[in-house]
């Protein structure tokens, strides 16, 4: 399925394919090795970490397609300027495949701006196969999960099956899974099923991107809240930096919501007016599509811890003594 998938979005064996992501447990690492190898590419099994090796590799071998979280992608964008070379211009990319953790239509935006690739979304989950699962076509317009391998529901909270276009949980069924087939296996996930054939002719079950987690979606006074939707709305916002965090307190019995972003290092003046005007800009924006009113914190660059796997956007602290 993960050769299909890197076919799908064109990756073959004229390709030198880094994978930026764990060799341990964690299946995407070997799952997307032995499907970019199956495919011909020659791939730089390079894992996390030592970022700047990481970008060392990408010129040395002139590394064509990356597979990374979309957190640590831009992270590498960011390390890239900090070495003094322009990632379009010094890198080699073409092709990003991104998953883990779920991004915005925005981030994705930023991620081919910054890194020069067409990036695609990759969707898969240990229980049923790791990578894989569903991935995006060359016309990044959902996800194309394999029909002939998995039964595709999206559901309510009570199980009941929702319209097309209505968000719901994502349950899956395998239907070619040895040892451990599952049935019906809510995967937590968030998103729903987009209705037409896609352009590029195939008639699998398509989805929209995943949405957010249901452990992860945040009820503030009585309003749910996506740290996805978040996400994307400071991607759209040119003051504020690609790296962010979501605090929520309850302060008087109340659910407080606080973003803390960084401010791009161009548009710091030193003054006070322009700082405000920023703050209130990123407010307002977040209260026209969270329909909640949002505190937002203005920090320095580089202030919000980087990581090289899933980052870790919310601190919930409502439980906390």
């Amino acid at each position: 399925m993960m050769a299909r998938c890197l076919t799908m979005v064109g990756i073959d064996h004229t390709d030198i394919f880094q994978n930026a992501v764990s060799y341990g447990l964690f299946t995407g690492g070997l799952g997307m090795h032995f499907g970019a190898e199956l495919v011909g590419a020659m791939v730089i099994p390079s894992g996390t970490g030592g970022t700047t090796k990481q970008i060392e590799m990408m010129r040395n071998y002139g590394v064509t397609a990356v597979h990374a979280t979309p957190s640590y992608a831009l992270y590498l964008a960011e390390t890239t300027k900090e070495l003094g070379l322009d990632p379009t211009r010094d890198l080699p990319l073409k092709t990003g495949c991104f998953g883990a953790e779920p991004w915005s239509y925005n981030t994705r935006v930023i991620l081919e701006r910054e890194l020069g690739v067409k990036a695609y979304d990759s969707y898969g989950l240990s229980e049923l196969n790791g990578p894989g699962v569903a991935f995006e076509c060359k016309e990044q317009d959902g996800l194309h999960f394999w029909s002939d391998h998995f039964i595709v529901e999206v559901v309510k909270p009570d199980g009941t099956p929702c319209k097309e276009g209505e968000r719901g949980e994502l349950v899956l069924t395998s239907l070619t899974k040895e040892a451990l087939p599952l049935l019906r296996y809510r995967t937590g996930d968030v998103t729903y099923v987009k209705g037409s054939d896609c352009a590029c002719g195939r008639t699998s079950v398509r989805t929209a991107k995943i949405l957010g987690r249901v452990d992860d979606m945040l009820v503030i006074r009585g309003i749910n809240v996506f740290p996805s939707q978040i996400e994307h709305v400071l991607m759209s916002i040119p003051e504020v930096g690609t790296h962010f965090q979501i605090v929520v307190e309850r302060i008087k019995h109340l659910d407080e919501l606080t973003v803390r972003c960084e401010l791009e290092q161009e548009f710091f003046t030193g003054d006070v007016e322009d700082l405000q005007r920023v703050k209130r800009k990123v407010e307002e924006a977040l209260r026209d599509t969270l329909n909640v009113r949002t505190k937002v914190e203005l920090i320095e660059k580089g202030t919000i811890a980087r990581t090289e796997g899933k980052s870790k956007k919310v601190v919930d602290l409502r439980g906390a003594l």
